[in-house]
């Protein structure tokens, strides 16, 4: 089987850097024969390559596991909007704060970068599709902008957005027309050779997507804007920032990166952590500290500190002094102690 990567530089943001999965464990599980996977692909998504003549259109594809799986994906983040479709078997599937087993015709909605994982920890035995498709947006509030070849009239377009946009109801039970889509779906990307098959992929894009938006008519939908305003970029923004903690930030740098105004990310972030910014900051870097001066007892105080993103050693102990009680070095022997006595108990 041929897998072809073709690298691409990940989204930055002023310190933030966003990283679309490259499905490396998928790519070891087929390496090693454990399941049956064809995708078309672009960037650094597994597959053979897509032309020109579906830009925008990131992935497209299948796997089909019909023996125990000892793999899964992790936690990991896509910057285009993400269909899943399961077609048999079962899934354990995970998105934001709901974890669910998904079942024959469940189909799952992912918006632009937001967190999902496929396993717990392993994917189960089944049949599973994706489309993900790049709308330009690399924050929540932005505005999505599908690719020209979507043929969808403007007025169907701007409801399908809405819709998927500003809906918590991303995992969805589907009907007998969904799954012939997946099934065309499956038979296109299996035959193409080098974009022969471009125009009908094309047409079944637009074919899901009509269908999805039947689907989310007929469904319960509560539509929630707060899930395309600026609080939902603040919210990505600090769910990245313990990646990045050793960078040198400042409230103005902080906001930028957020793709935010510096009033509005101070009032969101106050409202979702009841810190300042800065504060905010500090307390991320102090427990990330307290984890290191754990676990790496070979780096000094000074190394941690410059890891954490305290600007001096000096400074960074007297900002843990303040709130633990005491300095690092006693913390560390402190709580080293404590360890060493819990594993060994008193018989």
């Amino acid at each position: 089987m041929k897998i072809n990567i073709q690298k691409i530089e990940p989204f930055r943001a002023d310190g933030v850097v966003y990283h679309a999965d490259t499905c490396l464990p998928l790519i070891d599980a087929c390496q090693r024969n454990k399941l049956k996977f064809k995708a078309l692909a672009r960037h650094t998504y597994p597959g053979d390559r897509l032309d020109d003549n579906t830009l925008g259109l990131n992935s497209i594809g299948y796997w089909d596991a019909n023996e125990p799986q000892d793999w899964g994906l992790d936690w990991h983040r896509n910057e285009g909007i993400e269909f899943h479709f399961l077609e048999s078997g079962t899934m354990p599937y995970s998105q934001e704060n709901k974890e669910v087993l998904l079942t024959p015709n469940h189909l799952t909605i992912t918006r632009p970068w937001e967190a999902h994982k496929v396993g717990n920890p392993n994917i189960g035995m089944g049949k599973f599709y994706w489309v993900i498709i790049d709308l330009g947006v690399r924050r929540p509030h932005q505005e999505w902008v599908w690719p020209d070849w979507i043929t969808l009239t403007q007025e169907d377009l701007k409801q399908l957005t809405i819709f998927l946009r500003q809906n918590e109801k991303s995992i969805l039970k589907t009907d007998d027309k969904i799954r012939s889509c997946f099934k065309r779906i499956n038979v296109a990307v299996n035959t193409d050779r080098n974009g022969s098959n471009a125009s009908r992929i094309r047409i079944l894009v637009n074919y899901l997507l009509i269908l999805i938006l039947d689907l989310l008519k007929t469904e319960d939908i509560v539509l929630n804007e707060s899930l395309t305003d600026s609080s939902r970029s603040v919210q990505f923004f600090l769910k990245e920032l313990d990646k990045n903690l050793s960078e040198d930030w400042n409230i103005e740098k902080m906001s930028k990166s957020a793709g935010v105004g510096l009033t509005r990310f101070t009032h969101h972030c106050k409202q979702l952590t009841n810190l300042t910014p800065m504060r905010y900051l500090t307390m991320r870097r102090l427990e990330m500290s307290k984890k290191i001066l754990l676990e790496k007892g070979n780096l000094t105080v000074s190394e941690v500190a410059y890891i954490c993103g305290f600007t001096t050693s000096q400074y960074f102990s007297t900002v843990f002094k303040k709130h633990e009680k005491c300095s690092p070095n006693e913390y560390r022997k402190r709580n080293l102690v404590k360890m060493s006595l819990s594993a060994y108990p008193e018989s």
